[in-house]
């Protein structure tokens, strides 16, 4: 069954191509080590919730948009030894010192699907 990693963090909008750009380049790192769908998606349709919500979650501040990201993997194992080459990775590592986001505000986490289509 397919192992899914989810992302949601906040980037601020003057920084919005930078992350972009950064995105499509972690996207063929990822493929190049296992992964086998990738989706980067801007927020346009998240309220800021009361009590919980998307933008309540990262924090989100009025210059900033929320981004929801997931990468999935044919398994956990795959996932595991793709996310220690990319993190080991020259190419990602000159990116991580200027991250066009907040890391400390990045909610992430690995799921294993249960329903699939």
């Amino acid at each position: 069954m397919t192992y899914v990693d989810g992302f949601i963090l906040a980037v601020k909008k003057d920084r919005l191509d930078d992350y972009k750009a950064l995105a499509e380049k972690a996207k063929g790192v990822w493929f190049e080590y296992g992964a086998t769908g990738y989706v980067e998606a801007v927020a346009d349709d998240v309220p800021y919730g009361e009590l919980t919500s998307f933008p309540r979650a990262v924090m989100a501040e009025e210059d900033e948009v929320v981004v929801f990201s997931w990468i999935t993997y044919p398994s956990r194992a795959v996932r595991d030894e793709c996310m220690k080459k990319v993190m080991e990775d020259e190419r990602m590592k000159a990116d991580m010192a200027t991250m066009p986001f907040d890391g400390k505000r990045m909610i992430y986490g690995g799921f294993t699907a249960i329903v699939e289509a």
